[in-house]
This record gives structure tokens, sequence and C-alpha cells, in this order.
């Protein structure tokens, strides 16, 4: 990594700093051009200088040069112009001067722009590349935000100032000089107080921001490890909750954010000290040109036209210099970042560049022994975790790994996946050491999984199928604007030293899969999820969500079928009344209040409960049915009892989860609500406090909540509201709210609801886990199970995975492990959030089905439970860091060593 920050920029945009340049040297001639004609402006026609005479003419433009060996050459006679002719023209050059000049700068600036941004987007993606090639013990050391600060905000400068790095001093510098220069052919002593005054700035004030220099990096340092700590925070709260130590991180960030408010203010006191420095010598060289100046003038020995275009040559004076002033604290500031930068990301051993090169071509399997040879680990602290060890796994081998926490087994399985390097010895295949091995071989031949899991966000099916994005495999489609679109990211792609590789590619490898492509990789995916026993939550999943009818028809079109087969199903097996379907003409007693008077669903966010209960309809409907009373008493009844049962309760009491209208939270306010409400009038309460007591109705279920509420005729009235309502509703509610209709698929339903059509009794135990095992089975006999499990793959699954829980998470990093179909399995302890019994089970179950169908890989398996080892042709017994033992199950355990006490 380049240690200079200007030998980096230089490296890089050489060919682009020399044409830019010469562009700023071609805008000093009209730079200089537009300080001499105020001069001639003001001295030729306006003060008559030349135009004495009555009828006087000047030329304008006359052209002619002596050139060495071919004499006087004119190339232009000119125009011979009057006294007023001429102030025009003279006007007109100006005119066309500023202009010229002002496109000169927007075409500069513009480039630089341009030339900065590239530059920027090389450097983070070289420190993002180096990122992927750090040394695996390297990331124990460091801060995932602390490099990612540094990545986003810290190199930004460094891209505003690569269109700076020469182009600045030379324009800003030519721009000085020129002024200066111009000064002094006018005078030569009040050029001579310009240069001293110049001077002066450029020598006190860098000196002065040196200091200025050490708070801005000292600024950044501190910014940088807040910037550690909150990502510390944020990934370590559970741990600050467990132990109650929150107020020791709040003790903690605002230490933090003193030093740093300290080292800000100290950093605009000095900042505006050295402003006013600055403004003031700049301020003083005006006084002296008016004063000498006007003096010269008085005198004679300075016309007025010198003074005017003096001034104003001074006048584009102090913007130069000062922005060369400021590019050099720029300059300086940045090399400083650069350092920083330089320091964090120069580490030894990277990975080489070659290991991670791209291969389109499929990768042949590994046919040759693991071997290691006199293997020796140690983690960061240089503590001994594998001593020496020597031993060969043979392909197609199975090897189970035995040893108690700490014994040196998941240290020997993280080398063999290269999750760590060893301190001496050597792990081979077929004579290659494993660390020379391109990732494309090992990353697809061997497959690793341990119980720490890691999952991008984004959906389910994108990270179990991300084992398999190695390459782009297919170009994708473009229309003629998308093509020319990606043609020209392409190209600034590749002037930034960026891939061209086109994300929008289908990367997946379905063949490595077992696949012929996205039409039949849920075939592939199917037995895997089965396998490590997922299959049942990704069902959940999808049943708890709502479906796209346009990609998934099939169920759409099915969905009248699938009600009849359900009912027809609870019917055979004495179930029919588990759930209560939906009747237009009927009160639903297992659904809810709201849900009965609704009787569908509404299109959210579009539409919700507080835009529904304000709509114009809805309330008139409550006026003209009296609902508002009824709903209003009911509500009362409903906050009386729920006070008077739970107000003594502490908030985490279990009851409160029966309660599905009121929060342990809510219980207060209600409490006060009601003694504010003792004549329980509907007419004394506010539309607030109406709106309050009502929403509790909405929620109430009689058979789960059983307050005895609903009377007969309350239904009645609510089954007579929801038809006046869905008979006159106007099309603007019609829109968002989607009727239940039993010939028709409910895209704003959830899957389950639009399956069952109606409501799960609450009387009927494991009523739930009932309906979804007889559904997932009706999917399977109609060739719909596949289509279900994608809406399941479609749930996003957050931040690192963390909206699944660490068994589901375990569970599909295991899956996708398995999806690689590699030659070589090593499984590192990855189960060790469930319980025994479901790891010994799904254990049985991987090594049963990657073992069938005359595929038949290594694998090298960390075992929790020792009795498993009974299913793997040798066993692996480690101590100490030594390997203790070796041999096959029934050596081993009739042998009085230390596996016979692990099965003991």
């Amino acid at each position: 990594m380049e240690k200079s920050l200007a030998r980096y920029i230089w490296k890089n945009t050489r060919l682009q700093q020399l044409w830019i340049l010469a562009v700023v040297a071609a805008s000093m001639v009209p730079y200089f051009l537009s300080f001499d004609l105020p001069k001639q402006i003001v001295n030729g026609p306006i003060q008559g200088d030349g135009f004495e005479g009555p009828g006087a003419r000047q030329t304008f433009m006359h052209i002619a040069y002596d050139i060495p060996l071919i004499g006087h050459v004119e190339f232009f006679q000119g125009l011979q112009l009057n006294r007023f002719q001429m102030l025009m023209a003279l006007s007109l050059v100006f005119l066309a001067l500023v202009v010229l000049n002002g496109l000169f700068k927007f075409y500069i600036n513009t480039y630089k722009g341009r030339l900065g941004e590239r530059m920027l987007r090389r450097i983070r993606f070289e420190l993002i590349d180096r990122v992927l090639r750090f040394p695996p013990i390297h990331f124990k050391r460091v801060k995932s935000a602390e490099i990612a600060t540094m990545i986003k905000d810290e190199v930004e400068p460094m891209g505003g100032f690569t269109g700076d790095a020469f182009v600045s001093p030379a324009l800003l510098g030519g721009q000085a000089i020129t002024a200066l220069a111009f000064i002094i052919v006018q005078n030569f002593w009040l050029g001579m107080i310009a240069a001293g005054i110049v001077g002066v700035q450029a020598i006190v004030i860098p000196r002065m921001r040196k200091r200025l220099l050490d708070l801005g990096r000292q600024r950044q340092l501190t910014a940088r490890e807040l910037s550690g700590r909150v990502g510390e925070i944020v990934d370590g709260i559970g741990t600050i909750h467990g132990n109650d130590t929150s107020n020791l991180e709040r003790a903690d960030i605002a230490s933090r954010l003193g030093r740093i408010f300290s080292i800000r203010y100290d950093l605009y006191q000095w900042k505006f000290l050295v402003k006013f420095i600055n403004n003031f010598l700049a301020q003083v060289t005006p006084f002296l040109f008016y004063a000498i100046g006007g003096y010269l003038a008085l005198q004679g020995r300075l016309d007025i036209g010198q003074l005017v275009a003096v001034i104003s040559a001074y006048k584009d004076l102090p913007g130069p210099l000062k922005e060369l002033i400021d590019w050099d604290q720029m300059r300086q500031d940045v090399q400083v970042k650069y350092q920083q930068v330089y320091e964090q990301f120069n580490v030894e051993p990277l990975i080489d560049s070659r290991i991670q090169e791209l291969a389109t071509a499929p990768v042949g399997a590994l046919t040759g022994a693991f071997v290691v040879t006199n293997l020796s680990l140690s983690d960061d602290s240089g503590a001994r975790l594998v001593d020496h060890v020597s031993v060969e796994i043979k392909p197609n081998e199975t090897v189970a790994i035995v040893g108690p926490n700490g014994s040196g087994a998941e240290a020997f399985a993280e080398a063999l996946g290269r999750m760590v390097w060893p301190d001496s010895g050597r792990i081979t295949i077929d004579g290659r050491d494993l660390l020379d091995m391109p990732e494309s071989i090992t990353g697809r031949r061997i497959s690793y999984a341990s119980s720490d899991t890691f999952f991008f966000h984004g959906t389910l099916a994108s990270n179990l199928l991300y084992g398999l994005k190695h390459a782009p495999m297919t170009d994708p489609v473009y229309d003629e604007r998308e093509a020319l679109e990606y043609k020209w990211h392409s190209a600034e792609a590749e002037k930034a030293g960026n891939p061209t590789l086109d994300l929008n590619s289908d990367w997946v490898d379905y063949k490595a899969a077992g696949a012929s492509g996205p039409e039949d990789i849920l075939k592939a995916i199917r037995p895997v999820l089965d396998a490590v026993l997922i299959s049942q939550d990704i069902l959940d999943l999808a049943l708890r969500s709502t479906v796209n009818t346009d990609v998934h028809v099939a169920l759409g079109d099915h969905v009248v079928a699938l009600r009849a087969s359900l009912r027809d199903r609870l019917r055979d097996e004495g179930l029919d009344t588990i759930v209560v379907p939906f009747d237009f003409d009927a009160y639903n007693a297992q659904a809810t209040v709201g849900e009965n008077l609704l009787f569908g669903t509404m299109k959210r966010p579009l539409m919700t409960n507080r835009r529904l209960a304000a709509h114009p309809y809805f309330q008139q409907l409550f006026r003209e049915t009296g609902l508002s009373t009824d709903l209003y008493d009911m509500g009362l009844e409903i906050a009386e009892n729920a006070v008077e049962l739970f107000h003594d309760l502490p908030p985490d009491h279990p009851f409160f989860q029966q309660l599905t209208f009121m929060t342990a939270d809510d219980i207060p306010t209600y409490q006060a609500l009601l003694q504010k409400l003792q004549s329980r009038r509907f007419e004394d309460a506010t539309p607030e406090e109406r709106s309050a007591i009502i929403r509790l109705s909405f929620a109430y279920i009689e058979p789960r909540h059983r307050f005895g509420l609903l009377t007969n005729e309350l239904m009645e009235k609510i089954v007579n509201a929801r038809k006046q309502f869905h008979e006159h509703i106007p099309a603007d509610l019609a829109e968002l709210i989607e009727r239940y209709d039993a010939e028709r698929f409910t895209p704003s339903a959830s899957l389950m609801d639009n399956v069952l059509f109606g409501r799960i009794a609450y009387q009927q135990a494991d009523a739930s886990d009932r309906i979804r095992g007889i559904m997932g089975e009706l999917f399977d006999a109609l060739d719909l199970y596949d289509d279900v499990l994608s809406i399941g793959l479609e749930f996003d699954v957050g931040s690192g995975g963390k909206r699944l829980t660490m068994v589901q998470r375990q569970k599909l990093n295991l899956a996708r492990a398995l999806l690689k179909r590699s030659d070589y399995f090593i499984f590192n302890r990855p189960l060790s959030a469930l319980d025994q019994r479901v790891q010994d089970q799904i254990t049985r179950n991987i090594i049963e089905g990657l073992h069938e169908e005359g595929h038949r890989p290594a694998i090298i398996w960390v075992l929790s439970n020792a009795r498993l080892a009974e299913m793997f042709d040798r066993i692996l017994l480690f101590d100490r860091g030594g390997l203790a033992e070796a041999g096959n199950y029934p050596e081993l355990s009739e042998k009085n060593g230390m596996f016979k006490e692990l099965l003991s």
C-alpha cells in the first residue's frame, strides 16, 4: 500500500492531472488580460487618452507580431473606432473575458470533482479489497464499526483532495502570481507592499495552523473510537441489560462526548483566531494601497487607471491566496488521515490476491486426502491450542472428532476449514498447501459450519443460496436504455480501478446444488431443509405471510380447493369444530368484534384502524346503527373488569398475554379514565375518551376473554351493521378494504387466514399445531408445498439474521453448508443451541442423506455427544491440544481409555 497520499494520487491519475494542468496554464492568459483591460478602459475612452482631437479614432484589435527568421507578420489590421465605439468594444471584450474565465473555472472544477469521485471510489474499493484479504486473526483485534467508519467517512476528504492535489496549487498559485506580477508591473512599490503582506500570510498562517492539524487529528481519533464504542453497545446490548450496566455505558459515552466537545471547542477557538489574523492582514493591504497609491496619484507618479487596475487586481489576490493556504492545511490534514488509514490497513501478511481470483468455470472434485503434518495452533495471546498434531483424512471417509471443551478439537476443525492459520506445520491436499489453494476450490469443494453464524440482511433464500454465489453465471437482459447505462457504469468502474462484474447477473451456481436452474432449485433445497429440521419453521413463516398472487399464481388458483379439502379433512378426523368459518350472515364468535364488523382486511399501510375510525362514512354508520353507544358501554365493562382483575399484578405476569386489548402499561391510564367517567354517559366523554374506550371492544373475543359481554342482540346488531357497511361502502374505502369471499383469494390476508377462511377455536388444545400439520399435508397432496416453501424463503432475516432464533440460525447455517454438495464437510459443533435429542437426529439425517446414490463425501464432525461417533468410520480424540487416541468405535469403546470415559 502506497505510504504517501500524493504519490498514490499521482500514480493513479497521472495523465488526467497533466491534462488539467495544461488547461490551468491556458486559463492564465485570459485571467491576466482581465486585469489589464480596466486600465485601458479608464485611461482610454473614459479619460480620453488618445482621443484628444475632434473626430479622433484608435485602432482596435490590431494583431501583428515580429517572428524570428520571418519578420513582421500582420494577422489583422484592426478596426478604426471613435471614443464611444472604443468604450463599447473594450467593455464587450471585458465581458467576453469574464465569461471565458468563468467557463475555464466551470470546466476545471467539474473535471476536478469527477476526478476526485473516481479516486474516492478507487480508495474505498481498495480498502474493502484489503479487508477481504486480511488474515483471520486480524479480525479479532479490530472493531468492525471503526473499519466501517474509516472507509465511509475518513477517506471522504481524500476524494475531494484528489482533484485539488496538483491543480489547486497550480491554479491558485498561478492566479496569485499573475495578480501580483500585474501589480508590480503597474507600480514597483505597491507590488512590493502586496508581496510583503503575501509573504507574511504564507509564513505565519501555516505555522499557526499546525495546532489546528493536531486538534483535527485528535478529533478524528476520538470520533472513530466513539463509533467503535457505539458498535460494541449495539452488539452487546443483551450483555448490558443482563448485567445492569446501562448506566456504566452512559457514563462512558458521556465521558467520550465530553472529550470530543473539549477538542472541538479548542478547534473552533484556534480556527477563528487564525481566520481573524488572516483577514486582518488581507484588509491592511487595501488601506496601504489607498493611502500610498493615492499619494502617488496626487503627485502624478501613478495615473488613475493604474491605481484602479492595481486595486482591482488586488481584489482578486486574497481569494486565491486564502484558498492556497486552505489547500495547504487540507493537504496536511488529509495526509494525516491517509497515514492513519495506511497504518490500519497495511496488514501483513495479506491473503494473496491470486487466491481470490474469479473463476467462472466449474471446479473439479478434490480427490486427494487431507494430510495434516505437525500442526500447531495458537490464539492471539500466544496460548497453544493444538500442539504438533499429524493425521490423514481420506476422501469419502467419515471422521468424528471428540474431546472436552478446550481440548483443541474445535481449533483443529477451524484449521481444516481455513478459519485460522497454523503457527507451524502444514495442511495439504494432493500435496498442495491448503493456504495456497484458490478460494474458488476451497470455497466450493470444502464446506465448513460452526455454531458461530452470520447472515446478511436479506431473505432466507438469498442467505441459504449464499454459498453458491461464486461468479456471475448468466448475463442479465437489458433494454437499449439500460444497456447504455450499464456500459457507462462499467466504463466508470474501469477508470476507478473497480471490477466490472454485473451484480444484476444471476450468480447462483444451480448445478453445484444439483439443480438445472431457478425453476427446480427448490427440489434441491427441500431435502436439505428437511434434514436439518427447519422445514416446518419456514412453513410457519409462509403461513404468517401475505402472498403475491401475481408471482404465486398456483396458490391463488387453488385456495378455494384448499379450503374445501381442509374442511373435508377436519370432518373426517372429527375435528370439524376446530375451525369456525366466516359467514357473511352470521357472527363468528372466535373472531374479534372489529373483525366481525369489518368482515374483511385492510390494505396496510394505506389503511389503518385509526384512519378507518376517522372516516366520515364509518362514523356515520356508527351513529345510524347506535353501535357507538353499545360499544362504548361494552368498552367500559371491559376496562372495569381488566382494571379490577389485573391492577395488582406485576407487568410481566403471564395473564397479560391473554389481554389482546390492553397492555400492563395501559392499566393505570384506564384506571384514571374510569374515575373520570363515573357517570358512564356517552355524551359526557370527549371524542378522544370515547375512542379510547370503544377501541377496547374492537379486540374483544368472548370465548377467549369470557367477560360475558356479547349478547345475541348485540351480535345481530353487529352483523346488520356489517351488511350496511358493505352495501353502501364508498369507492375510496372499497379500494382499501378487501371483503372476505369464500370463492376467491384475499391478497391482504395471510396465507393461513386464506386457507382457514375462519378462526381457530380457542377451546381446542394444540389446535394451531394440528391445523399447521394438516395444511402441510394438503400442500403436499396438491403439489403446492414448494410454492408455499418459496413464500417462507422470502422472509427477511433482518440485520445479522436476528429476526431468526439462535436455533433457526444454526439450522440454516448448516443447511447452507450442505447445499454446496462439497467433497469435504467440516462441522464444528454446529448445533450447540439445540437440545441433545434434536442434535442427534439432525446428525443422523445428514450422515444418511449425504451418503446415498453413489455420492459419498468426506465428513469431519466435532461432536458434542461422543455416542454418535458410532456412526463414523474413524474417531479422533483430542485432549489438551494433542491427539490422545485414534481408531474406530469398537476399538476405542472397548479400550480402557479416555474415550470410554466420555461414553460413560
